[in-house]
Formats: structure tokens, C-alpha cells, sequence
């Protein structure tokens, strides 16, 4: 997947967002009827997502012909009888809605999807049922004729269900992975689409000029509202024609694991008020301690944008294929040409510099000490969650071990992170023997 079908979607998601937020004088000028005020509602954020896949979509396909790579495992050119794949796909269709009950349920049965922002989600994902239940005959019919191989880890889910054919456990492990991967993170994503858009439709640009720490602020939501934007496009359009399938989940536990924990309802525990490792206690953000020094915040904010925007670009050269826990092909492009994990680095330290742990309102020394070792704690979770997607990885795809090897050795900022790594080993060598 190249970079250009990120861009598409970004250049299509920023063109809404100029529209939603000029509605006023758009409806002055074409003399429409309703309300003439910005469009910053749940449905506005939803239809920027739509606008945002339909752009990478047809990208993929009109531009990048990617229906047409080998990786989709379709073959266009010999489709079969419908008579020759009925039965196939009835079987495939009993696994695919069957799962889609399964995750009702959840759904039904999990308390945090009925409150707060979820709310928003389980509206959406209610009224999509019907119309995903219908759509999905013809589209199993119409796939299930040029699948090279139809019977997929749906069918074998499906054929487990039946009973009439034999099935392969692996593969229904498979398909049960990706679809509590689609499950849980495409409810939490659709979910947190509203805040960050509203947000930037609304804030008055007059405002953040000349205020470094408000013009931060808005260009960390308007970088973060691109990255959850552009990563619901891609916990959705998990795809064959579009060679955005999911190829596998994380068979690791320690990988869900590390996954989960950073994540409602998990994270919660650990980072809400009272969290197991909070680490903002008694603090305030960058902005407070730097309110007096303008020179600096400006510094501050652009260092800051920065690694916001890193964090968005490694989302961005995703394009439509961006989840959690999956292997769904190898990307080297974009900020993964200097990093194995661009965005986890720019995350975790964009934590450091705008939460500041090392500065506490309360003035005790202890705060400080637990706000840096809790934040250290969070670094931790975040590289043992790098090395479990590694893992994964390196199983997976010998394309992935050959960019693994070469980032080691040559990556700007992972080869250097690697031979920092070394010399601390060699110095714990050498002070573990000059002590014994």
C-alpha cells in the first residue's frame, strides 16, 4: 500500500472539515433551508470517516489496481457458476452472521458499551445490522465466485457450527482473533470520533493565534482527530478486493495482553483517577508551567506538534489497513522508514513533554518520584506491546524479517536505539565483572 492512499483520505477527510466548519456561509450563499451553523455533530464526524474510506478505496482500486495483486487471493479472470459456490457460501454466511450475533451479545452483556461515548457507537453499529445483514448475501455470493480458495476461516467457523463438513481448528482460531480484533477496537473507534471533530469545527481560529499553548492545543486535537479518522477507516475496510484482509491476528496472549491494557475498559483501572500507575498526579500540562515564558512555549508546542504528527503520519502511510494486533502486509514507508515503531516512540515521549511528571503542584518530592516511575511503568507496557507485534510479525512474513534486520542495522533512529542498548549491556558486563 503506498503513501498516496493515506493521502487521499487526508486530503479528503481536511476538505470536509473546511466544509463543516464554512456551513454557515455555505448555506448563506446557496440560500439553503435548516440551520446555518457549523456541522459539528455525531453524524458529521461519521460521514468525514465514510468520505475518508470512500477516497482510499477508490484510490486502491482505480489508481493502485490493488483488487488486482496476487495477495487478495482472487482471481478475476475465472469466476465460477453461482450453483458451483452455493453451498460454500451458505456455509461461510452461517459463520459470518453467527459471529456477528456473538459480538451482539458481548455488547449486550458488556456495561461499559451503555454509557459515556460508547453510547454513540452502539447507535451506529445498531442501525448498520440490518443493512450489513442484507448486503453481506450478495457480497459472499459475488466474492466466493473468484476466491481462489472460498473456504476461508469464515467457512471453517461456519462448517464448525453445522457440522456437516470437517474443519480446521486452527483456522477458526484465526477467524475468531480477527473478529474480537474488529469487535473491540472498531466499537472503541467509532466511538471517539464525535469529541476530536467537534472540536476542531468549532474553536475559533481568531483564538490560537498568538497563544502558543492554544494553538498547541488545537494542533494536537486537529493531528489526533486525523489519526483515530484515518484508523476507523481501517478497523473497518478490512477487505479482500482492497487487499486489506486481515492475514492474522496476534496469536500471542502476552500480546493481547500488552494490546488490552491500553484500552477501555482495562486502562481505566491503571491510568483513570486513582489508576494502579497514574502518573498525573498533582500535575498540570506544559502549558501552565511554560504560561509565562512565550518564547519557550512556542518552542515547546512546535516540539510538541511534532511528535503529534509523527504519531498521525504512522497511522496515515497505514492508509486503509491500520489495526491493532493484525498482520495485514508489511509497511516500510513513511516514518517506518526510520522507526520499527515510529508511533509509539512519538506518543511516549509526546507524554514526557506535555505532561511534565517531573513538575508537581503540590511541591512533594514522592509525586514526583511516582509520576516518572508510573510513566516509566506505561513505557514498559508500550515496548513489551512493540516486541509482542514483533513477534507476530517475524512469524508471519519473511518480508517483515528482512525489514526487521535492516532497520537494526541501518534505520536512523532504531539503529542507533540498538547500539545505545548495546553499550549499556557491555557496561553492566563490565561493572558486573569488575565487581566480582
Amino acid at each position: 500500500m503506498s503513501w498516496a492512499v493515506g493521502c487521499a483520505g487526508l486530503t479528503t477527510l481536511l476538505g470536509w472539515i473546511v466544509v463543516c466548519r464554512a456551513w454557515p456561509h455555505i448555506a448563506d450563499a446557496l440560500a439553503l433551508s435548516g440551520p446555518h451553523r457549523p456541522m459539528n455533530g455525531p453524524l458529521s464526524a461519521l460521514t468525514a470517516m465514510a468520505l475518508a474510506g470512500l477516497a482510499m478505496g477508490l484510490w486502491s482500486v482505480l489508481i493502485e489496481k490493488v483488487h488486482r495483486r496476487p495477495s487478495t487471493g482472487i482471481d478475476w479472470n475465472n469466476p465460477r457458476p453461482l450453483s458451483a459456490i452455493a453451498e460454500i457460501s451458505v456455509t461461510k454466511l452461517a459463520g459470518l452472521w453467527a459471529t456477528w450475533a456473538v459480538i451482539g451479545m458481548l455488547y449486550c452483556l458488556a456495561r461499559w458499551y451503555w454509557q459515556g461515548q460508547y453510547l454513540f457507537a452502539m447507535d451506529v453499529l445498531a442501525t448498520a445490522a440490518i443493512p450489513l445483514f442484507l448486503l453481506s448475501i450478495p457480497y459472499v455470493l459475488w466474492l466466493d465466485r473468484v476466491t481462489i480458495e472460498p473456504r476461508d476461516h469464515s467457512w471453517h467457523f461456519g462448517a464448525m457450527l453445522i457440522g456437516r463438513e470437517p474443519w480446521d481448528r486452527a483456522q477458526v482460531a484465526k477467524h475468531s482473533r480477527a473478529w474480537i480484533i474488529k469487535g473491540f477496537f472498531g466499537a472503541f473507534m467509532i466511538s471517539i470520533l464525535p469529541p476530536g471533530f467537534a472540536f476542531i469545527v468549532n474553536v475559533p481560529l481568531s483564538e490560537i493565534w498568538g497563544h502558543p499553548v492554544r494553538f498547541g492545543q488545537t494542533l494536537f486535537q486537529l493531528l489526533f482527530v486525523i489519526d483515530v479518522q484515518i484508523g476507523t477507516v481501517g478497523y473497518l475496510l478490512t477487505l479482500r478486493p482492497l487487499d486489506a484482509h486481515i492475514r492474522s491476528g496476534n496469536p500471542f496472549v502476552a500480546g493481547w495482553l500488552a494490546a488490552l491494557l491500553c484500552y477501555p475498559p482495562f486502562v481505566n483501572g491503571l491510568l483513570g483517577p486513582g489508576g494502579a500507575i497514574a502518573y498525573e498526579v498533582n500535575t498540570a500540562d506544559w502549558g501552565f508551567w511554560l504560561h509565562n515564558h512565550t518564547a519557550l512555549a512556542w518552542i515547546w508546542a512546535g516540539g510538541l506538534g511534532l511528535l503529534t504528527a509523527i504519531y498521525a503520519w504512522a497511522t496515515v502511510a497505514f492508509g486503509i489497513r491500520f489495526s491493532n494486533l493484525t498482520y495485514r502486509g508489511v509497511i516500510t514507508n513513511g516514518p517506518y522508514a526510520f522507526s520499527r515503531h515510529p508511533a509509539y516512540l512519538s506518543k511516549n515521549l509526546f507524554w514526557w513533554g506535555s505532561v511534565l511528571p517531573f513538575f508537581v503542584t503540590s511541591g512533594n518530592p514522592v509525586d514526583i518520584v511516582r509520576n516518572c516511575f508510573f510513566l516509566g511503568c506505561v513505557n514498559a507496557i508500550y515496548f513489551w506491546r512493540a516486541k509482542t507485534e514483533e513477534a507476530h510479525l517475524l512469524r508471519e512474513d519473511m518480508k517483515y524479517r528482512a525489514y526487521h534486520q535492516w532497520m537494526a542495522q541501518h534505520g536512523a533512529i532504531t539503529s542507533r536505539l540498538n547500539r545505545l542498548a548495546r553499550l549499556l549491556t557491555r557496561h553492566r558486563a563490565g561493572l558486573s565483572s569488575s565487581g566480582t
